[in-house]
């Protein structure tokens, strides 16, 4: 039988444990990855006791109130709590999505939360996204329309506005891309559902002049064929989307065209 061993510096330990001060009987134990490359030391799962008496119904708010009144050390990356900017991508108890969103009151017993899994950890729930933002930069996501007659707006039928609905909503958190298992043996090369969704939305852009050049970029065997249909983006994609359904019409473009 083969055995893997991970690198001794890689395997997480057990961190600090965090009682209750307040004195309140309604208490949760949240268990929160941490690693601090700063250190040298190994990733640890730190736990916290937090009254939820007075904490509001979403994870954020959790990380939220540990932060500010526990342990003002821990990093993550939050925003506006309206759910559109997707920067609080994390996995929570064990799927991904976005902590603004995900109420704590549907997770049974203790709340585990890790970084977006397969990416680098810059800092605690920090995952490096960089290659990533690559990727998208690569699928060029802006209107290319040389026409030369002055207008003031590109015009659009409803018919065709509607075929971008279920694409422009993307607000790249990654949690498609960071459920797909294709993406985690290929990331450096397959571009992974949320920039292949990006890239459909142009595509199919009745406006865009670039469709075929488009087209062309995205068809080569790692950078979309890697898609196997295993439908993990859809099913962690925190806004409804469909990812795999846009990867889909890519390939019948390409094989009609």
């Amino acid at each position: 039988m083969v055995q893997i061993n991970l690198p001794e510096n890689s395997k997480v330990k057990k961190g600090k444990y965090y009682r209750d001060k307040t004195g309140s009987k309604n208490i949760r134990k949240v268990n929160v990855y941490r690693w601090d490359p700063s250190t040298g030391e190994n990733p640890r799962i730190d736990t916290y006791e937090v009254d939820m008496d007075n904490c509001p119904s979403k994870v954020l708010d959790l990380l939220n109130k540990i932060k500010n009144e526990i342990d003002s050390s821990l990093t993550y990356r939050r925003s506006c709590s309206h759910g559109v900017c997707g920067s609080c991508a994390m996995n929570m108890d064990g799927k991904n999505g976005l902590a603004c969103t995900k109420s704590h009151a549907e997770i049974q017993g203790d709340i585990n939360i890790y970084p977006l899994p397969h990416l680098k950890v810059i800092k605690d729930l920090i995952g490096d996204l960089s290659i990533l933002y690559r990727q998208y930069e690569s699928i060029e996501p802006w209107l290319k329309n040389n026409s030369k007659k002055e207008k003031k707006e590109i015009l659009q039928s409803r018919e065709d506005r509607s075929k971008l609905d279920g694409l422009y909503e993307c607000i790249m958190c990654a949690c498609c891309s960071t459920a797909c298992p294709s993406y985690w043996w290929n990331g450096d090369k397959y571009l992974g559902p949320a920039v292949l969704l990006q890239a459909y939305r142009w595509i199919i852009d009745s406006r865009d002049e670039e469709r075929k050049e488009r087209l062309k970029k995205v068809a080569d065997e790692l950078k979309l064929y890697r898609c196997h249909t295993i439908m993990n983006c859809t099913n962690a994609c925190p806004k409804g989307l469909n990812p795999a359904k846009a990867i889909a019409s890519i390939k019948k473009m390409l094989a009609t065209t």
